[in-house]
């Protein structure tokens, strides 16, 4: 077997490298388990609506936090498989992905495609948890994620697919403590959508030169040298809808205070970017952890607030 390497936008002190068996690093590295920032911005907006369906005084449902956290790493990790089967051909001839593990030959196609099945199995276990409704809107995900890694051959705008696919869970925290659906869910999923769109064109410019060499599309190429000007309009745009959240959702004080705190954020992003430097892209992206984790404090503290 070609030897694992550590693939270029993972950390090098990453569990996966440091103490996985040698045996299951290429598989793990296919789910993206050395690189989970991924999952978190699945996952968030799923605690997103959990938080956000909550009864005033009351925590998130602490059971739905917990399947939805392993729905998404398990849901992550099988549409990372898909989009490496698809851009195998792709892969192989860009510099950050070269050492991917079925781009590498590492792991065979059909191991890549089994390890794709057991990933949706196990989403698949962790949706049968959920209310009907749900279950539903789970299922019709998947339209989105089966679509989604063949927009960078169609469009330059495949960041807002992602937006539209990363985003669901939004939809489905609310319904998972409801069971309906609601303008607040909505709402919040359409400010998800644009945050993607500000973080995942911040991503794709790591990789602008080998695209255009390889011909696929990105808003990062789109947007080009415009590139701040129009993270200002999609960050504008997550903190107005997150504003309309607020207002619609009867929201207390305390959660305007951590908008405030995530206006700053998006400023210190844009400001200290520099899409010329691959490494700098890498850390301004990873910092959408923390837009994450701020809105989702927000949320519920509001909920356990009395002012």
């Amino acid at each position: 077997m070609i030897k694992s390497k550590i693939i270029a936008d993972a950390m090098t002190t990453n569990w996966v490298d440091r103490w996985s068996p040698l045996f299951l690093r290429p598989l793990l590295k296919l789910g993206r388990f050395d690189r989970p920032i991924g999952a978190w911005l699945l996952l968030w907006p799923c605690w997103w609506g959990v938080a956000l369906a909550a009864p005033q005084g009351t925590y998130p449902d602490f059971r739905l936090l917990g399947l939805f956290a392993l729905g998404a790493f398990a849901m992550r990790s099988a549409g990372c498989a898909f989009n490496d089967i698809v851009d195998r051909d792709y892969d192989n001839r860009v510099d950050r992905t070269e050492a991917r593990p079925l781009a590498s030959g590492q792991i065979s196609l059909r191991e890549a495609i089994l390890f794709l099945i057991l990933m949706c199995l196990l989403g698949l276990v962790v949706l049968m948890q959920f209310n009907k409704y749900t279950i539903i809107l789970g299922v019709a995900s998947l339209v989105l994620v089966a679509i989604y890694p063949f927009m960078k051959r169609i469009t330059y705008w495949p960041q807002l697919f992602l937006g539209l696919t990363f985003n669901w869970g939004a939809l489905m925290g609310w319904t998972a403590v409801t069971g309906s659906l609601s303008l607040e869910p909505v709402l919040l999923y359409i400010a998800g959508v644009f945050w993607t769109l500000g973080y995942d064109t911040i991503y794709a410019h790591m990789d602008k030169n080998d695209d255009i060499l390889v011909g696929v599309k990105s808003t990062a190429i789109r947007l080009g040298e415009n590139t701040r000007a129009w993270l200002f309009i999609f960050y504008g745009l997550t903190i107005g809808f997150l504003v309309l959240v607020g207002i619609k959702g009867d929201l207390m004080v305390i959660y305007y205070f951590g908008i405030i705190a995530l206006l700053f954020h998006f400023k210190n992003q844009i400001e200290k970017l520099d899409i010329h430097d691959p490494v700098n892209c890498l850390r301004i992206f990873k910092s959408n952890m923390i837009v994450g984790l701020l809105l989702f404090l927000g949320i519920a503290a509001s909920k356990l607030s009395i002012m």
